[in-house]
Order: structure tokens, then C-alpha cells, then sequence
């Protein structure tokens, strides 16, 4: 996986830009807060070398007004800029999941065999979200913060340039030792991100798959697994706290020698008379507005940092090729006929170790076409190849003539229909798992689906009939109803292609000859890939491709190949003993 880092150009032109009128009317606001904020320093030198020593009575209430007033406006803008930019954030964040997950749901099918879910899961959901701090009031509060320092320090400098130079020195180390630990935290956001979803996807696994845990008697081991995963996320944010809690106490330790400097140069100014009590109170209050922006900044900091490491897994995964990103594959089909043919078709997994290995067949159109052989073979992999999910490293797969590979997908595999050993069904009703493939089909087809493929023989015995909830994954449903749902949604899809990974695997004896009869009238007119482990149930395909370590070693229909006494014939007898 390639390593990507984003740039504080990159994160302007792409997040910050487009919403600059946010940005710009919450820069607005938090300048309108910061001066607001400067009035009481002010107001107090005022009020302690002029109105009291004067005891003029309305020029107090004239200046308690102000402060009032200021108060009030610190108050709305406060309000209106956490509503507008928080907001934004959280629209922001939601846009960026949607963007993550539609590029990541368009990647090959070989980046999810080697990605977990509960990690993909953490890359959309989590790793975005700290760009909150990048267009909410982080960023702004950032900015603020700069200008409410700068503001002060002329303010400062115009009271006493002499007690100004002795706060600036501890404030540059204190920038100093910023930069370094923000240098230091950035890796250790990045690598807590790839902790936590390796953490998610084993514990997504482990939920998923906890009817094998207990009957396994493995619940230990399992705790093991997750509390050390637990335990590495807490090394990483114990590290990141370490930083942060050293930036923070040199800034309580630099600005206290600062501020206990200037009791003593203010004392020592006031006794000669080169300073008022209210210059010394402001200046000790404008020196607060000046200071606390920039320790706040050690926390507003840590959070940009934690944005930037989250952007830079996000750009990360972003920058990886689309399965079909229009470059390639430009051709576009109408409608097929379905004559699908391999020619010297090659595939490897891993470089220089090919599972498939120069495999060249025809499949005319409504031919059925059985892939045989050990498991390990190549037969899922070569219909992978047939059904798009893979491209050939070499030779070449077609479709009614045209290269499979120049094709787009979005119009090939709407004429594909897949009914898997193991199929996956949402969480929903029976009836939204037909409709899957077309959620607009009138009721007429859906109910022919359900009865051709016999899924009525069990929906009639449900109290909610179609419109049963059968849990995450069908998880309420036996294996064979489950298999007969898949093949009922691939019947309504009604493919020119179909690719059946053994659709009668999970059938009892009684199911399995309803469906032998329902998938005798699907493949009727479709091209059908059938990778077969039962060799009773192939027995009319139009051809038999026997497959060993990637390559057919056989091919004929089921009397010719049991005739040669070949690879085939040992096979089915074996199954035959069995």
C-alpha cells in the first residue's frame, strides 16, 4: 500500500477552499469575539487611573455599558460561530465518508481479499473525522488565536517594551518545543490509525464469527487477541499524551517564570514611578489575552495534527486505482449474445506464481459449461476470470468477440448473475434480499422468482411470509433456505451470464431436486459457469472442464469423460464409493 502525506497546500486547495465563505465569515466572527475580548484590559486601566480616582459617576456607567456590550457580542459570535462551522464540519465529514466509501466499494475484489472489513470500516467512519478541527472552530480559533497574540503584543510593547522583551523570550522557546513534539506526534496519529483498524476488523471478525468461537470453547484466546490489540492503542495515546502533556507543562512552566518576571519588573516600575496601577493591571491582562491563544494553540495543534494524520490514510486509500476508472475499459455493451471464450489465460494471485496457467476454452451462448476438480485447483479463479471479478495477467478473456478487459463493467455485469456456496444476504426481509439485484421489479416477477426458485415452501409457514426479517447475514434462516434466496434473487436479476459456485451445496435431498428443476429453467438460453464439487449435479452440462493446478487437464461431456477413464472418471467414481 503506498504511503501518501498531505500538505498544507493540498488541504487548502481541496477542504479549506471550497468553503472558503464559511471560513471567511468565521474569521469574521472570531476577529469581532477577539477585539470584544480586548475591551476589559482597557476598560480596567481606565477605570483604575481615571474614573475612580475621579469618582465620576457616568463615565463609570458609560464604560459599564461598554463592557456589557462587549460581553454580548462576545456571546453571539461565540454562538454563531460554533452553529456555522460546526455544522459545516460535520457536513464535511459526512461528504468525505460518502467519497470514501464509493471509491473504496469500486476497488478490485482483490483489495477486500486481502483487507479486513472492520478495517475498511474504521477508514471510512473514523479516519475522516478529524477535519472537523479543519473547517470547525479549530482552524479559526488557530487564526484567531494568532491575532489575538499579535494584537496584544503591540498593546503590550505600547505599555512597556522592556517587560515585553523579557515574555518573549520564554514564548519563542515555548514555539520551539511546539514544533519539535508536533513533528513527533503526527507518525504516532498515522499509526494509531492503522492500530485502531486492525483492532476494529479483528473484533468485527470476531463478533461475526462467534457461533465458531463458542463452539470452539475459544473465548480466551479471543480476549487475548482483543486486549492486546487494546493494549497497543494505549502505548500509541499514551506516547501522543506524553507529547502533549510535555508541550503543555512547558508552557505552564516557560509562562510562569514569564509572569513571575513581570510582578517583579512591574513592581520595581510602579515604585519609581514609571508605571500606574492600571497600566500594570492591563498590561497583566493583555499579556493573559496573549498567552492563553497560544497554550490553547498546544491543544488546537495536537487536533490539526490528529486531522492531517487522518487525511493523510484517507488520501492514502483514495489514491489507489478503481477497479474500472475509464482509462481502460471504454467499450460499452448494449445487450450480449453470450459466447464467452479464454485464450491462453494466465492469473497469479502473488507475482510469479500463477493458479491459473495458459487455459484457453469456448463457452457458446446457452451453453453450460462445469468446472471439476480438487480444491485449490483454479476453478473459483477461472470463474472469477469469466465473471470480471479478475483480470488475466496474460492471454485474454472475450465476450461475443470484444476483450472482457475493455469492457466496462457497469454494462457487463448487468447481464451477470452469481448465485455463491456460501451467498451473502443483508439484513432485511426475504423480500429485499430478492429484490436486490432489481429493487423496481413488479410483484409479478418477484413472485415468480420465489416460486420457481422454492422459496415459498418455507416463507408460507412464516407468519410475515416475504416480509420476515432473517438477521445479519440470514443468520435466522437454514443454509438451504438461505441458497434458495440467493437463487431466487438471481433468477429475478435475469443474466445472460450466470455463475453458480455449487448452488446446491446447502440443499437437503428433497430441496436439492425442486432446485435441480428451477436451475434447469434459469440456465435455459444463459451462458453458465457451474463450478461443481457434487459431480451428480453436472452430469448434462455441455461440457466438463476438469482443472488441476490451473490448468484442464480434461474436457467433454459426462459419457465421454467417463469412457477415456481419465482424471474425471477417477474422481466421479471416487464420489460414487463415497
Amino acid at each position: 500500500m503506498s504511503k501518501s502525506r498531505v500538505t498544507i497546500g493540498y488541504v487548502f486547495k481541496t477542504i479549506i477552499w471550497p468553503r472558503r465563505k464559511y471560513v471567511f465569515i468565521g474569521l469574521i466572527l472570531i476577529v469581532i469575539s477577539r477585539l470584544a475580548n480586548l475591551v476589559l484590559p482597557y476598560a480596567s486601566k481606565i477605570l483604575i487611573d481615571d474614573i475612580i480616582p475621579e469618582g465620576d459617576m457616568n463615565e463609570l456607567k458609560t464604560l459599564l455599558v461598554i463592557v456589557v456590550s462587549a460581553v454580548v457580542v462576545q456571546a453571539i459570535t461565540s454562538f454563531s460561530l460554533t452553529r456555522i462551522l460546526s455544522v459545516e464540519a460535520q457536513h464535511l465529514i459526512a461528504q468525505l465518508r460518502a467519497k470514501v466509501q464509493r471509491h473504496i466499494i469500486q476497488l478490485p475484489i482483490r483489495f477486500f481479499d486481502n483487507t479486513k472489513t472492520g478495517e475498511l470500516v474504521s477508514r471510512i467512519m473514523t479516519d475522516v473525522e478529524g477535519v472537523r478541527n479543519l473547517v470547525g472552530t479549530g482552524l479559526v480559533q488557530l487564526v484567531g488565536g494568532i491575532l489575538t497574540s499579535i494584537i496584544s503584543l503591540v498593546l503590550l510593547i505600547s505599555i512597556s517594551p522592556m517587560m515585553t522583551l523579557y515574555v518573549l523570550v520564554p514564548v519563542a522557546i515555548f514555539g520551539f518545543i511546539s514544533l519539535k513534539a508536533f513533528g513527533y506526534i503526527r507518525p504516532l496519529f498515522r499509526e494509531r490509525g492503522k492500530i485502531n483498524a486492525e483492532v476494529t476488523g479483528r473484533l468485527t471478525e470476531t463478533l461475526g464469527g462467534v457461533r465458531v468461537i463458542k463452539g470452539f470453547n475459544a473465548e480466551a484466546q479471543e480476549i487475548k487477541t482483543f486486549e492486546d490489540g487494546v493494549e497497543r492503542l494505549f502505548e500509541n495515546v499514551k506516547k501522543s499524551l506524553t507529547s502533549t502533556s510535555l508541550v503543555t507543562s512547558s508552557a505552564t512552566f516557560l509562562l510562569g517564570l514569564a509572569s513571575t518576571g513581570i510582578m517583579g519588573i512591574g513592581g520595581y516600575m510602579i515604585m519609581e514611578g514609571n508605571l500606574t496601577f492600571g497600566e500594570f493591571l492591563s498590561f497583566t491582562l493583555y499579556l493573559g489575552f496573549m498567552i492563553a491563544p497560544i497554550v490553547q494553540m498546544s491543544n488546537i495543534g495536537s487536533q490539526l495534527t490528529e486531522a492531517f494524520a487522518g487525511l493523510d490514510r484517507t488520501e492514502e486509500i483514495m489514491n489507489m486505482p478503481l477497479e474500472d476508472d475509464g482509462s481502460e475499459r471504454n467499450t460499452r455493451l448494449n445487450g450480449i449474445h453470450g459466447d464467452v471464450k479464454f485464450d491462453q489465460v494466465s492469473f497469479a494471485y502473488e507475482e510469479g506464481k500463477n493458479v491459473v496457467k495458459e487455459v484457453s476454452f469456448s463457452a457458446p451462448a446457452g451453453s453450460v459449461t462445469a468446472l471439476v476438480g480438487t480444491s485449490g485447483s483454479g476453478k473459483t479463479t477461472i470463474a472469477g476470470l469469466a465473471a470480471s471479478f479478475l483480470t488475466p495477467g496474460h492471454g485474454t478473456v472475450t465476450i461475443d468477440g470484444l476483450d472482457l478487459s475493455q469492457v466496462t463493467l457497469q454494462s457487463f455485469r448487468s447481464q451477470l448473475g452469481v448465485v455463491l456456496q456460501d451467498d451473502f444476504l443483508f439484513e432485511g426481509t426475504i423480500r429485499e434480499n430478492i429484490l436486490f439485484p432489481r429493487p423496481q421489479a413488479t410483484e409479478e416477477l418477484l413472485l415468480a422468482a420465489v416460486n420457481a426458485a422454492h422459496v415459498n415452501e418455507f416463507t408460507d409457514r412464516f407468519d410475515e411470509g416475504l416480509d420476515t426479517l432473517i438477521g445479519e447475514r440470514g443468520v435466522k434462516l437454514s443454509g438451504g433456505q438461505r441458497q434458495r434466496i440467493a437463487i431466487a434473487r438471481a433468477i429475478l436479476a435475469d443474466p445472460k451470464i450466470l455463475i453458480l459456485d455449487e448452488a446446491t451445496s446447502n440443499l437437503d435431498t428433497e430441496s436439492e431436486t425442486f432446485i435441480q428443476a428451477s436451475l434447469k429453467e434459469l440456465m435455459k438460453g444463459r451462458t453458465t459457469f457451474v463450478i461443481a464439487h457434487r459431480l451428480s449435479t453436472i452430469r448434462q452440462a455441455d461440457q466438463i472442464l476438469v482443472v488441476e493446478n490451473g490448468q484442464i487437464v480434461e474436457s467433454g461431456k459426462h459419457d465421454e469423460l467417463i469412457a477415456k477413464e481419465g482424471r474425471y472418471y477417477q474422481l466421479y467414481t471416487y464420489q460414487a464409493r463415497i
